[in-house]
């Protein structure tokens, strides 16, 4: 067995993670040992104080992690927590296959889930409410005995009190007079409400003594309440999940529960100036099960902190306090600035600002900005979702004049149907850049890709730094109003260099010439990050 390092945070309060365990039976999550070692580095650098890694002994992939996690990550503040349940009916701990599993992953600490519903006894467990008893007993005593810290799952808890709360208890008393060091109730349903969580959780704690934790599903929408109101009644472990991954909808989500400790109930549940690293962690997670990141999660998503109305503008502009809760620096996020038909001078001036553009106070400037977004947006432009886009209008608002490195005589682009049933897409391109008139045709695997390849074809020996550009997203939406082929078309385009990426936006009647428009912003936009000196 391999202790793991010793945080800094007494025992009083857990922070327990099952992301690799309980957030991985989330639909379409599906994570290779690889993934689950990535994930345990991001949560122990975060400073959990507990990560459950999964149920060695079920299936070879946790019983290989289990192995690796030891060997190959130096813990520095979580305590890797091997999965398992209480032995069988009518056997004995010790000479139970799955229980040696347990032993044999090396984890220096063990949770097992016991039946806490009478009905789940006997109907799942096809046994007798006493023996059920004893194999928390047993289980829990002989894993003691073995040197192992053991926390015990009291599975459909809240159903299980619900429907026989004396014997609901009876197991809470089993699993900690053996020498559970806590027994978690757990809302398998995810059926409760924070209301009746916090009584329940108070009287199990006043009948029992017991040490308890809280492990709730999001089924209601109240995971996070329900598990800031089992602390309220005196629970003393959080079970959570990165981003709330879990079955079905989910389990509570480990960060906004963090942050409501740390910066609501003032607890130090992480390490010194872990908090900071929310955001990062959060996205960092949600990269490697390959999901997209909420953009609306609490605490850590891009929207968190992100004003539109010009209303809520003018007052951020006095004090950012009066429409944030925290200021988002605390947990690693920003303040940002969404411009769109509902900007006002205070929306442009605070947004230039966090771009790095001097409006230097100049109303009338201010103004025109604000009637040409306005103007735009009638017409079908987004610019709260293309910041680059944004920008160049600024700029060119701010100069007087766009900002241009080459000038675009022609472009086309053709799609070929052949007779064999595939399809040849070129496109052409004629420009002017730093004097000199350059024309350059390229295929694609579609005619968008084809006019992105013509163009940097076109660009590149003058401008090498467009090298580093790569369309790594591209989004297109038909607007209301007008219907069928000749609909309206909005194109958004997000772009990487390597270093930081952004969004750009073109809106035509043609789905092609939009593309092309949000093409052109792409490629300016990223000259100038480049800082590369426009054309005069």
């Amino acid at each position: 067995m391999t202790e793991t390092a010793t945080s800094e945070l007494d025992d009083s309060f857990h922070v327990f993670d099952t992301t690799l365990r309980d957030g991985a039976q989330r639909e379409g999550i599906n994570l290779t040992v690889a993934d689950k070692l990535a994930i345990a580095r991001h949560l122990d650098d975060f400073g959990v104080g507990f990560i459950e890694g999964g149920w060695p002994g079920a299936n070879p992939r946790d019983t290989e992690f289990f192995a690796r996690a030891q060997a190959e990550i130096d813990f520095k503040h979580a305590r890797l927590v091997a999965f398992g349940a209480t032995r069988r009916a009518g056997a004995k701990a010790a000479e139970d296959p799955q229980v040696r599993a347990l032993l044999e992953s090396g984890a220096p600490v063990i949770t097992l889930v016991a039946k806490s519903h009478d009905r789940h006894v006997e109907l799942a467990l096809r046994t007798t409410l006493d023996e059920n008893l004893e194999m928390v007993r047993d289980t829990v005593s002989y894993l003691r005995d073995q040197g192992r810290r053991v926390f015990v799952d009291c599975e459909h808890f809240f159903d299980g009190y619900r429907a026989n709360p004396e014997y609901a208890k009876a197991v809470v008393r089993a699993a900690a007079e053996a020498g559970a060091d806590v027994v978690i109730l757990c809302d398998t349903n995810g059926g409760m409400l924070p209301a009746q969580v916090h009584a329940v959780v108070s009287t199990v704690l006043a009948d029992t003594g017991a040490r308890l934790g809280i492990h709730a599903q999001d089924d209601t929408g109240c995971a996070v309440a329900n598990t800031l109101a089992a602390v309220d009644a005196g629970a003393t472990q959080v079970q959570c999940t990165a981003n709330g991954y879990g079955e079905r909808v989910g389990n509570a989500n480990l960060f906004p529960v963090v942050a409501a400790l740390e910066l609501k109930y003032g607890k130090k549940v992480l390490p010194e100036g872990r908090l900071r690293e929310m955001t990062r962690t959060s996205h960092a997670i949600a990269e490697v099960v390959n999901l997209t990141p909420s953009t609306h999660q609490p605490y850590v998503g891009v929207s968190a902190f992100a004003h539109k109305a010009g209303l809520h503008a003018s007052a951020i502009k006095v004090d950012p306090d009066l429409y944030q809760h925290i200021a988002p620096e605390l947990v690693g996020n920003t303040m940002r600035m969404l411009v769109s038909d509902m900007a006002g001078r205070a929306s442009v001036e605070l947004k230039g600002k966090e771009l790095g553009v001097d409006l230097g106070g100049d109303r009338e400037l201010v103004g025109r900005v604000v009637e040409r977004v306005k103007e735009r947006e009638l017409a079908g432009y987004t610019y709260e979702a293309a910041d680059a886009s944004f920008e160049l209008l600024l700029r060119a608002e701010v100069e007087g004049r766009p900002l241009k490195y080459f000038d675009v005589e022609s472009w086309r682009a053709i799609v070929e149907d052949r007779p064999d049933g595939t399809h040849a897409n070129e496109a052409t391109v004629k420009l002017w850049a730093k004097s000199e008139r350059i024309v350059a045709t390229a295929e694609g695997n579609g005619p968008v890709n084809a006019l992105d390849r013509a163009l940097r074809v076109a660009l590149e020996k003058i401008y090498p730094q467009l090298a580093k550009l790569d369309l790594v997203d591209y989004k297109v939406r038909i607007l209301e109003g007008v219907h069928g082929t000749s609909s309206t078309t909005r194109v958004l385009i997000s772009t990487s260099d390597g270093a930081g990426e952004w969004s750009t936006v073109g809106v035509a009647e043609n789905v092609i010439a939009a593309s092309w428009q949000a093409l052109e912003d792409a490629y300016t936009y990223g000259l100038l990050r480049a800082g590369v000196e426009p054309a005069e």
